[in-house]
C-alpha cells in the first residue's frame, strides 16, 4: 500500500502507519508477545524511515512486514521520466506539491507460516492421549464448525442436516458421520475447527445440542437457536476492525 501525505508530516505518518500496521497484526489473535519492531540504522536513498515488523517464528524472530517512508521519491521518478506533471493541489495549504508516500508491505507467505506456526500443537492429554490441534485464532479458521450427528441412525442425521443446512450460509461448516465421535473430534482439532456441534438423542426432545470448544475441549449444552449467535461472537470479521477503531481514529 502506498500512503500520500503533505511534505513535513510524513515522518508523524510514518509513526502513525506503524502503530495501525502492529494494531492489526495483534488484532488477529496469534499473541501480542509475539511481534517486535525493527527500525533500521541504515537506509535506502530515497528512504528517510524505515522499520519492519517482526513475528517469532520457531526459528526466531523474522520480518513480516515492512513500513517505509519513501519521501517523494517515487512520484517524482514518474514524473521525470514519463515528462508528464505529476502533483497535487491541496486546497487547504492553496499550494501544488508532489506527494511524499508512506509504503506499507506485507508477505502472505509469511504470514500463513506465522499463523501455522504458532497455531500448529501437539499435546499429551490428562488420559495419556494425544492430539494435533490447530490453534488458528477462529476468525482466521477455515472450517468454523462441524456438525456431527451422534450417531447414523434414530433420526439424528436428518436432525444434523437441518441444523447443517440453517448454518452452512453464514459460515464454512463441514458435516460428518463417519467414525466415532472421539475420532471425529480429533479430525476436526487437526484441521483448525474451532466448534462440534454434536448432535444426539436430546436434541429431537428438548432441541439443544452440544457444542464443543476446539482449544480447551470443554463441552455446553445450548439450544439450536443460540448456535449463529455463540459462533458469530467468535468468528466475524467485525471484531477484529473493532479492536483497531481506536488506533485508527
Amino acid at each position: 500500500m502506498q500512503f500520500f501525505v503533505r511534505p513535513g508530516e510524513e515522518l508523524n505518518w510514518f509513526a502513525k502507519w506503524k502503530q495501525i500496521r502492529l494494531a492489526w497484526h495483534k488484532a488477529l489473535g496469534l499473541g501480542d508477545d509475539k511481534y517486535r519492531f525493527h527500525d533500521h540504522d541504515k537506509l535506502a536513498h530515497y528512504a528517510n524511515a524505515a522499520t519492519d515488523i517482526e513475528f517469532e517464528f520457531p526459528f526466531g524472530f523474522k520480518e513480516l512486514e515492512g513500513v517505509h517512508s519513501r519521501t517523494n521519491f517515487d512520484l517524482s521518478n514518474h514524473q521525470k521520466f514519463s515528462g508528464r506533471k505529476i502533483q497535487y493541489f491541496d486546497p487547504e495549504t492553496n499550494e501544488s506539491y508532489i506527494p511524499y508516500v508512506i509504503e506499507t508491505s506485507i508477505g502472505l507467505d509469511r504470514m500463513f507460516l506465522a499463523v501455522l506456526s504458532s497455531s500448529y500443537c501437539e499435546e499429551t492429554l490428562d488420559n495419556g492421549e494425544e492430539r494435533v490441534v490447530l490453534r488458528i485464532p477462529p476468525v482466521l479458521a477455515p472450517v468454523k464448525v462441524a456438525v456431527l450427528p451422534l450417531v447414523k441412525k434414530d433420526g439424528l442425521p436428518e436432525a444434523a442436516q437441518k441444523i447443517m443446512d440453517d448454518l452452512k450460509y453464514d459460515f464454512n461448516c463441514q458435516y460428518e458421520e463417519k467414525d466415532s465421535i472421539g475420532k471425529r473430534y480429533r479430525r476436526q482439532d487437526a484441521i483448525g475447527t474451532p466448534f462440534c456441534v454434536t448432535v444426539d438423542h436430546q436434541t429431537l426432545q428438548d432441541n439443544t445440542v452440544t457444542i464443543r470448544y476446539r482449544d480447551s475441549m470443554e463441552q455446553e449444552r445450548v439450544s439450536v437457536s443460540a448456535l449463529r449467535c455463540i459462533i458469530d461472537e467468535k468468528v466475524n470479521y467485525r471484531n477484529v476492525f473493532s479492536k483497531l477503531k481506536e488506533v485508527n481514529d
